[in-house]
């Protein structure tokens, strides 16, 4: 029977704690693969603890990869590359766009105003003509600090401010990444993916390739030509994919493989899950310094907020300093300034924790028009616990054209899956529509309801 001092930490719920104890467990391989853990009933009497204490911790490890479940049987270890516990820490439409319920275009909601102009007028009185004064080309000390404080009480990452690197915007700091790591390097994208990153990468004159995905991420098989791996392990868009353990650590392999290797991980909506926490960043798990964290405030408080930063390896942060330190910082330390103090007096975790009540409650209300559409019984909802989309898989003998533009006519715009794919198009349709309702209003509500009406007429 698992035996663990569990102890009530502040800011540390009981069933993180237990989490992480059989996390560190099967990483130091004192639990082995194939291994059955007890169940929650005698796991909790023996720990003296709750039932839904043990099961929040078995979920949380199940989306991570470190367990299976099998019905009626129990839960079981699965096999992971065991590590020291230091490297533990994505037809025009027949009515106005106003009218359209648009679920392809992101949005924002819930902006702290009267907050964010408080800390303004604040940071104007207590730092005056200061604010005209040239920039660190990292961008301001107090925000690199309260942004690694951020990220250690967030993500677990014990990351230094000297390493942080602030950017306006993510394309600039992709841009920034070109410059430091070569034109002459390959890189690999997911397949299907974002495809605005890789114009990104085209413009700036890089070779870029998409790398095929299976259900658990990016195939490491197929990285053989790539320098460079562009990818969002936390939560991929489009497919809603979390990559588990296993597979990030044979990704960690790939990279340090050889010195000319690099892992970019996007980790831009992470903050977004709704029924466990965020698992562990790459960054945190890489002993070889040769993963690059990014992440963006533009998702999380507002797109018009063009903050994004990351975090460069020592070696290459020395690199930057040496060959592209001659850049600018490119956000006005009034903006940094005010987001500092939004970081730091904890306004931003209460904002966090106020908008994942807001798109916990959007999601939930669009599942329920789903579920009770006439068209129920043709719909399948999947990976709609993380950021702020899901899929639709929907039975039908339409092709993905057809099916986009019945949605279309009858008021909705919406891609399919396929629309995610550049380089390797699936063979055949996907009847998979990927719904993002961040940007969806109050009034698309019913006029959803009644679009999926006219649509099982029609399906």
């Amino acid at each position: 029977m698992l035996t663990y001092a569990l102890k009530k930490q502040k800011g540390v719920p009981l069933y993180e704690a237990l989490y992480r104890c059989i996390r560190d467990d099967i990483l130091s391989g004192r639990l082995k693969p194939g291994e059955k853990l007890p169940s929650k009933r005698a796991l909790s009497a023996n720990l003296e603890v709750s039932k839904i204490t043990v099961e929040t911790a078995y979920n949380q490890l199940l989306a991570e990869g470190y367990l299976s479940a099998r019905e009626k049987v129990g839960y079981f270890v699965e096999a992971v590359e065991t590590i020291s516990a230091e490297a533990i820490c994505f037809a025009p439409p027949n009515k106005d766009s106003e009218d359209l319920v648009d679920l392809t275009a992101n949005g924002s909601a819930g902006f702290p105003f009267s907050v964010w102009s408080k800390l303004q007028r604040a940071v104007i009185s207590d730092i005056g003509e200061d604010l005209l004064l040239p920039l660190p080309n990292q961008g301001l000390w107090e925000l690199r600090c309260a942004i690694a404080d951020h990220l250690h009480q967030f993500r677990g990452m014990g990351v230094s401010p000297e390493n942080i690197l602030i950017g306006a915007g993510t394309d600039f700091l992709y841009n920034l990444l070109i410059q430091l790591l070569g034109r002459d390097k390959k890189y690999g994208v997911e397949e299907p993916g974002y495809g605005k990153i890789r114009k990104i990468y085209a413009s700036g004159g890089v070779d870029c390739i998409g790398v095929p995905m299976d259900k658990q991420g990016v195939l490491p098989q197929a990285l053989e030509n790539a320098h460079v791996l562009h990818i969002s392990p936390s939560h991929h868009f489009p497919t809603g994919i979390v990559t588990p353990i296993g597979r990030r650590q044979e990704l960690l392999n790939w990279a340090n493989e050889k010195p000319d290797r690099w892992i970019i991980e996007d980790d831009y909506d992470s903050e977004f899950r709704f029924n466990c926490h965020p698992m562990a960043t790459l960054q945190s798990m890489d002993p070889g310094g040769r993963v690059i964290y990014m992440n963006t405030f533009s998702k999380t408080l507002a797109p018009s907020i063009r903050i994004s930063y990351m975090v460069l390896p020592p070696k290459l942060m020395e690199k930057f300093r040496q060959t592209l330190g001659f850049y600018s910082c490119t956000v006005a330390s009034f903006e940094q300034c005010t987001l500092a103090r939004f970081l730091s007096e904890g306004h931003f975790e209460k904002h966090l924790n106020r908008m994942r009540r807001f798109y916990k409650t959007r999601r939930n209300r669009i599942l329920s028009i789903l579920q009770e559409s006439p068209i129920s019984h043709r719909l399948t909802i999947l990976e709609e616990n993380a950021g702020l989309h899901f899929l639709l898989q929907v039975n039908t003998a339409l092709s993905d054209t057809a099916l986009t533009a019945l949605w279309e006519k009858e008021g909705i715009r919406v891609h399919t899956l396929g629309d995610y794919f550049h380089d390797t198009p699936p063979k055949k349709d996907t009847h998979c529509l990927v719904i993002n309702y961040s940007g969806i209003r109050e009034k698309d509500f019913e006029a959803l309801s009644q679009a999926l009406q006219a649509i099982s007429k029609q399906l």
